[in-house]
C-alpha cells in the first residue's frame, strides 16, 4: 500500500485526528489539489521512460541528422582536387568526375584560404543562431514552434546554396544556414530530453549523439551518389523538408514550456497523455507547479509561514568566487581545445588523400563505440580520468598521424590514425556535457555551461582555418590541442557521486569540508 493510500484509510478511521492540510488535499475540500513538479509527476505518475517518451525521443532526436548534413557538407562541397596548383580562375575536374567549389572558382593555391573562410563563417553563423533560437524557444515560439522554423530556414538556405553564382554569395549563404543550424541540435536536444524523468535524462541526453554520427554517416552515402557540389547541397537539404511533413505534426510541444507560459491545461493534457501510453494515471487530486509554486505548496503542508528571497546568480558571481572561476576558466579552455579537436580531425579528411566517402564513414561509425563507452564508463571510473584520459588518446594518435609521412603506402596508416583520434575525442565529447554540469551549482549552472558552450563554438570556428594549413600541421595542432585539454582535466575535481549544490556559499562550504 501506499504512503497516498495508506493517508486516506487513516482520514475514514479517524476523521477528527487527521491534520487539517492532509483532510484539506487528500478529501479534496473546496476543489484543492495538490501542487507537484513535472519530474514529481512525470517519476511518480507517468513514467520516467516509457513507449511515449521512447517515441518522441526518436522521432525528435532525428533533427540531429539534419544538423550533420549542413554541417559536414562542406566536406565533400569544398573538396579540392589532386595536384598541384593549376592556378586561380581554372575550371578542371575531380578525378572521379564530380564537381566542387573548390575546381568551380578556383579556391587553391593563394585562394585556398577561402575554403577554411567560409567554413569558419558557417560557425559564426552557428555561434549567432544559437543564441537567438535559444531565447526564441524559451518564449513565444517555443522548442517545437523553434524547431519548425530552423527546419524551414535550413531547407531554404541549403537550397539556395546550391545556386550560389559566386563565392560571396556562397559565403552568405552559408552564414545564414550555420544561423539556422545553431539551433537545430539545441531545440531538439532539450525537446526530447524534457519530457524524461530525472533518473534517465542524463542517459537519453548523451544518446542524442548517435543520431549526428548516423547523420554524418549517411551523409557521405549521398555524397557518393551526388557528385555534383550543387546536386548535394540540394539533396542534402530535402531531409529537412520530409522532417516538417512526416515528423514534426507528430511531435508535441515541451510540457515544461507549456507550464513556465502559464498555459497548465495544455501541460496537464499532455501529462496525462503520456501516462495514458505508458500505462498509468495521472490521479485528479494533483496539478502541475512551477518550483516555487511547489515550495510554497510544501510550506504550508509543514505550516511555515515564513519566506525566503530567491537565489539567483550571474557570471560575475561565477568569477567572483576563487572556486568557481578557477573552473570555469578550465572548463572553458577544454571545450574550446576538445572543438578544435573534434571539427578539426572530422574535416581533415580532405588532406589525407585517402578515399573521401570512406574516410568520412569511418570516422562517424567510430564515434558510436566511442560514445558507448564512455556510457558505460562513465559511472564506473568516474568523470576526470575518462577526461584525461580520452584526451590524451586522441592526442597520441593525432601525434602519429603528424609523424606519418604523407606518401602512398602510409596513406591507410594515417587514415587509422584519423579514425582514432575521432574515437577518443567523441568520448570527451560524450561526457563534457554531463561534467561542466556537475561542476557548478544551480544558481549559475545554466551561466557557466553557456560559457562553455560559446568556447566550443568559437574552437569550431578556429578548426577549419588549421585544417586549411595542410600537411602534418593540423594534426600537430591537434595533438597538442588535445594532451593540454588533457592536462587540464586532471586539475578538475572529480564530480561522480558528488552532491549538486544550490548556491556558491554551499558549495564552497561542501568541497571545504571534503
Amino acid at each position: 500500500m501506499s504512503s497516498r493510500e495508506a493517508g486516506n484509510d487513516n482520514d475514514v478511521r479517524e476523521p477528527l485526528l487527521a491534520p487539517v492540510h492532509a483532510s484539506r488535499k487528500e478529501a479534496g475540500i473546496g476543489g484543492y489539489r495538490e501542487k507537484i513538479s513535472i519530474d514529481a509527476m512525470l517519476r511518480d505518475y507517468c513514467g520516467e521512460f516509457g513507449p511515449w517518451q521512447m517515441r518522441h525521443f526518436v522521432l525528435t532526436s532525428l533533427a540531429w541528422a539534419l544538423e550533420a548534413f549542413h554541417t559536414m557538407v562542406v566536406i565533400f562541397a569544398d573538396r579540392e582536387p589532386e595536384g598541384g596548383c593549376p592556378g586561380a580562375g581554372s575550371s578542371w575536374g575531380l578525378a572521379d568526375g564530380g564537381s566542387s567549389t573548390v575546381t568551380e572558382w578556383g579556391l587553391v593555391c593563394g585562394e585556398k584560404y577561402k575554403v577554411g573562410l567560409v567554413q569558419a563563417v558557417f560557425f559564426t553563423g552557428c555561434m549567432i543562431g544559437a543564441g537567438v533560437f535559444g531565447h526564441l524557444s524559451d518564449s513565444f515560439l517555443g522548442r517545437k514552434g523553434s524547431l519548425m522554423v530552423v527546419c524551414v530556414l535550413n531547407a531554404v538556405f541549403g537550397c539556395l546554396t546550391a545556386f550560389s553564382p559566386h563565392y560571396y554569395v556562397y559565403c552568405l549563404l552559408r552564414f545564414l544556414t550555420g544561423f539556422s543550424t545553431g539551433g537545430v541540435g539545441m531545440c531538439s536536444f532539450v525537446l526530447s530530453t524534457e519530457p524524461v524523468g530525472p533518473s534517465k535524462r542524463g542517459v537519453a541526453g548523451m544518446s542524442t549523439f548517435y543520431f549526428f554520427s548516423c547523420g554524418i554517416a549517411a551523409l557521405s552515402g549521398l555524397a557518393y551518389i551526388f557528385r555534383s557540389w550543387r546536386e548535394l547541397y540540394i539533396v542534402s537539404s530535402i531531409p529537412s523538408l520530409l522532417f516538417l511533413v512526416a515528423v514534426l505534426p507528430f511531435l508535441s510541444e515541451s510540457p515544461r514550456w507549456y507550464l513556465v507560459r502559464g498555459r497548465i491545461g495544455e501541460a496537464m493534457k499532455l501529462m496525462r497523455n503520456i501516462a495514458t501510453v505508458n500505462g498509468n494515471v495521472v490521479p485528479d487530486s494533483v496539478i502541475l507547479g512551477l518550483d516555487e509554486e511547489v515550495e510554497e505548496d510544501m510550506k504550508e503542508d509543514e505550516n511555515h509561514a515564513d519566506n525566503k528571497d530567491a537565489v539567483t546568480g550571474s557570471v560575475v558571481d561565477v568569477v567572483k568566487s576563487p572556486l568557481t572561476r578557477f573552473r570555469l576558466l578550465l572548463a572553458v579552455s577544454i571545450n574550446f581545445l576538445c572543438s578544435v579537436v573534434y571539427y578539426g580531425i572530422s574535416l581533415n579528411v580532405t588532406n589525407l588523400k585517402t578515399n573521401l566517402y570512406l574516410s568520412v564513414f569511418l570516422n562517424a561509425m567510430a564515434e558510436v563505440p566511442a560514445f558507448l563507452i564512455t556510457a558505460l564508463l562513465l559511472d564506473k571510473f568516474g568523470r576526470k580520468p575518462l577526461a584525461v584520459w580520452t584526451q590524451w588518446f586522441s592526442g597520441l594518435f593525432c601525434l602519429m598521424g603528424c609523424l606519418v609521412t604523407v606518401t602512398e603506402a602510409w596513406k591507410g596508416l594515417r587514415m587509422a590514425c584519423g579514425v582514432l583520434g575521432i574515437f577518443g575525442m567523441a568520448g570527451t565529447y560524450n561526457l563534457l556535457f554531463i561534467y561542466t554540469t556537475e561542476l557548478f551549482p544551480t544558481v549559475v549552472r545554466n551561466v557557466a555551461l553557456g560559457c562553455a558552450t560559446q568556447a566550443a563554438q568559437m574552437g569550431a570556428i578556429l578548426a577549419p582555418l588549421v585544417v586549411v594549413l595542410g600537411g602534418g600541421i593540423p594534426f600537430a595542432i591537434f595533438s597538442a590541442s588535445a594532451i593540454l585539454g588533457g592536462l587540464l582535466a586532471f586539475h578538475l575535481p572529480e564530480t561522480l557521486n558528488r552532491p549538486l549544490y544550490d548556491t556558491i556559499s554551499g558549495m564552497e562550504g561542501g568541497e571545504t569540508v571534503c
